[in-house]
């Protein structure tokens, strides 16, 4: 066990936490004192490996027909907001007929607001099966918020809201950090901060696949940034020569490493430096694990996920019981040409997520990863004439071995533009908020209870700190051997 930096993080988790409920004024809910800082060293690693990947989907998904009202009564409802006519579809309606092989029945007979039925688009059929094997849960209606709200106290601004609703770069970070654009940390890496401790190699607990992005920076952690062709590598430093010289490779790679100046440029250098040292170890360790599961061709989020799964079978030789990923892919910002080019992306998404899974059992670590997808904000669900615009919530996915899948998360809207569960042009008031899905995954990550604070600042004022979408391995391995 690395003591030292245990009582470190411990300390500055202890810290952190103090201060941010006591801004929040929720001391209350969390006992502080001398004993919070021996929990904020209990992270729990309980001998295997766990990983959170989270799937952001750049642009603010149109949950309303990714998760599509299928019962004849609320599916008029839908058809008539989003233009369409009847049971046949139109303007941004789908048709019902098409949703007719993806209908979600949830186990245990389950019981949605004004007895909903959902489908899933229908260019998703592999996350339908996945729900019907119990390892995909959605989530519904879930977004940033700083306390609950009803919309009586959205119109008289008597509770907070999250800053700048409804602004892509802003609603990014504000999902991505609880702060808007600008913040310095994001819940996946302040999840990193306390998992560090369970890792030999702590550098690679956080690692991004799909560029910059708030998500995965911590107080400590810092991402480890690879490609869909393993670590980010600049030729000259790989193959020692810039236009032919091996002095100009060496100049180069002083510049890069040179953090002179200013804090910016001694984190940039630091990354730099992080990823010229340690990228052929990296990359040694991907050629040595063999995945069979096949991700095909032309899908930016499934080659992403392919170096995802990599990293996850070259566990052992990073030195890893901890990580958190991030991938991407964008294009969900559909103003207009929502039809036809949604359920394409939706497609894409529905491949990539699938492989992924598939890999993670043909690795066996199924039940310790836990896939997650994310977005800047949902949208509205009356129609701008041939697309929809930014919204606020919106529905989400959880997938995995560990997920209690196979039924719905939160609480389902009401089909309207005009209940008090949306705050005009059916723009979803989030009846979940994303502290609390957070919070869901941070636990099951091994984070302390007195930890939560740290992780998701907000959760002190909401119900629940554990949604209970997921459980513990060892529960899942018991399942499925018992249903084998």
């Amino acid at each position: 066990m690395h003591i030292g930096k245990e009582l470190e993080i411990s300390r500055r988790a202890f810290l952190q936490r103090s201060s941010q409920l006591a801004a929040m004024g929720a001391a209350s809910s969390y006992a502080l004192g001398l004993a919070g800082i021996g929990e904020a060293a209990a992270f729990s690693s309980d001998g295997g490996y766990k990983a959170l990947v989270c799937v952001f989907l750049y642009g603010g998904n149109d949950h309303g027909n990714t998760l599509i009202p299928f019962d004849p009564d609320n599916y008029a409802r839908y058809a008539a907001i989003r233009g369409g006519i009847d049971e046949e579809g139109g303007g941004i309606a789908l048709p019902r007929s098409s949703l007719a092989g993806t209908v979600l029945i949830p186990a245990g007979g389950q019981t949605l607001t004004d007895s909903i039925t959902y489908a899933l688009a229908p260019s998703m059929p592999r996350m339908k099966a996945r729900f019907d094997e119990g390892r995909l849960a959605p989530l519904l209606n879930v977004g940033p918020l700083i306390a609950p709200m009803t919309r009586a106290q959205y119109d008289n601004n008597s509770v907070p809201r999250p800053p700048k609703l409804f602004s892509h770069n802003d609603q990014q970070s504000t999902w991505q950090s609880s702060q808007p654009e600008g913040s310095q940390t994001g819940w996946g890496g302040r999840i990193g901060d306390l998992a560090q401790t369970a890792n030999t190699n702590a550098m690679f607990t956080a690692i991004n696949a799909t560029g910059n992005a708030v998500f995965l920076s911590g107080q400590q952690a810092v991402p480890y940034q690879v490609s869909a062709s393993g670590a980010v590598l600049m030729r000259p430093l790989r193959n020692g020569r810039l236009f032919g010289s091996g002095a100009a490779a060496e100049a180069l790679e002083t510049i890069v490493k040179s953090g002179a100046g200013n804090i910016l440029a001694a984190d940039h250098a630091t990354i730099n430096n992080r990823s010229i040292t340690f990228g052929s170890f990296v990359n040694d360790a991907l050629a040595n694990v063999a995945i069979a599961t096949d991700f095909g061709t032309g899908n930016s989020l499934a080659a992403q996920l392919r170096t995802v799964a990599g990293m996850i079978a070259a566990r052992r030789s990073l030195g890893v019981n901890r990580q958190v990923f991030m991938v991407s892919m964008g294009g969900y910002d559909n103003h207009d040409g929502l039809i036809g080019r949604h359920e394409g992306l939706l497609a894409q998404l529905d491949f990539a997520l699938d492989a992924f899974y598939r890999a993670t059992v043909e690795l066996g670590v199924a039940d310790r990863v836990t896939t997650f997808t994310a977005s800047d904000f949902g949208r509205t669900l009356s129609s701008n004439g041939d697309g929809s615009d930014h919204g606020w919530g919106g529905h989400h996915f959880v997938l995995g071995g560990s997920v209690n899948g196979g039924r719905f998360y939160g609480r389902a809207p009401h089909v309207s533009v005009d209940t008090p569960d949306q705050v005009g042009r059916g723009r979803l008031l989030p009846t979940t908020s994303v502290d609390e899905y957070s919070s869901t995954l941070a636990l099951w990550m091994g984070v302390a209870q007195s930890e939560l604070p740290s992780v998701a600042p907000n959760i002190g004022r909401f119900a629940a700190s554990d949604l209970g979408f997921m459980r513990a391995p060892e529960t899942s391995q018991a399942l499925r051997q018992g249903a084998a």
